[in-house]
């Protein structure tokens, strides 16, 4: 099969459409024949040098796809060859081919085409995973979405507002905040140009639950943007990783910060993360409540050219990368 290979961290240029050789489903696995994948982030980081994937997973970027089952590994019940699904994946997803425990399959959702579903397993999980099981987010609290007009942030939009939340995001232009309200945003924010803390305070009272891309950068402000009682889940780090806290304030609103990842779990944590995204979020999906946003789909062979458009700024929801 061929797949991209990072042969040196680096440049986009480094990655290389190659011949490689194909993976074996393990027992509890399935083979899944690529359709499409997904550009997320920590493919960048990964590219760079600063983001290994974790011991036994494969050194193939690509945390998400969709296919079609090609081969049942020993001991897999539940899913037959030609069964169309998408996978959160802990690598590897950059190629024809890819090997992902059966626990970790979503059957396509609804009226989702297959390629198009490459584009919802990461966000998915690294929403419900944060913004509803561990915040909580109820109906009609106040969500705050940075990145708002991103992979991660175009889903956590809709999830807000498919549980009745009120949502506020930040966006890094005029435009791109115009097209988070178009999606369902009820206050959208250029943090170019604004105090997304003041605004938030100022327009809606605070907010309840604040998902956080940023890390350090963000640390005060977000603090100063929650409600008493909030909840901060802090899932990047593109703002730093070193930053003073103000317990005081903590204290004084009786909020609480927590901080995770999903590359890194163990399998049978993403199991019951992906068992519980297809219970209650993928309803959601299927009416249509909660859709992929897609801003472009390019061959695998452009993995370069997309990591650069990433890179750049500009993208609004997903990249998506065909392997056929």
């Amino acid at each position: 099969m061929r797949a991209i290979m990072l042969h040196e961290p680096g440049d986009p240029a480094n990655l290389e459409w190659t011949e490689v050789g194909d993976p074996v489903a393990g027992p509890g696995e399935v083979l899944v024949e690529v359709a499409a994948t997904a550009v997320n982030r920590a493919d960048l980081l990964q590219r760079r040098g600063k983001y290994a994937p974790p011991p036994g997973a494969s050194d193939i970027l690509g945390l998400e796809c969709s296919g079609t089952i090609a081969e049942l590994g020993e001991g897999v019940t539940g899913w037959q060859v030609g069964d169309e699904v998408c996978a959160l994946l802990s690598g590897g997803g950059y190629a024809q081919r890819v090997a992902v425990p059966a626990g970790q399959l979503l059957p396509v959702p609804g009226e989702v085409e297959l390629v198009a579903a490459a584009a919802l397993p990461e966000v998915a999980c690294t929403v419900w995973s944060n913004v509803v099981s561990l915040a909580h987010l109820a109906e009609g609290e106040t969500l705050l979405v940075h990145g708002g007009a991103g992979g991660i942030g175009t889903h956590a939009v809709q999830v807000g507002k498919a549980l009745g939340a009120t949502v506020a995001v930040t966006a890094g232009s005029d435009e791109r905040a115009e097209a988070c309200r178009q999606l369902g945003a009820d206050l959208a924010i250029n943090y170019r140009t604004q105090d997304f803390a003041e605004v938030v305070r100022t327009e809606l009272g605070g907010a309840d639950v604040i998902l956080d891309n940023m890390g350090a950068a963000y640390l005060e402000r977000n603090l100063s943007a929650l409600a008493t009682g909030g909840r901060l889940v802090v899932i990047g780090m593109q703002g730093g990783t070193t930053t003073e806290l103000n317990l005081g304030a903590l204290i004084a609103k009786r909020a609480s910060i927590a901080a995770t990842t999903l590359r890194a779990r163990p399998a049978e944590e993403k199991a019951a993360i992906v068992a519980e995204v297809r219970d209650q979020l993928w309803p959601l999906v299927e009416q249509n409540r909660v859709r992929p946003v897609i801003d472009q789909v390019l061959p695998l062979s452009r993995a370069s050219d997309a990591h650069r458009m990433l890179e750049q700024g500009g993208v609004f929801g997903k990249l998506l990368l065909t392997a056929r």
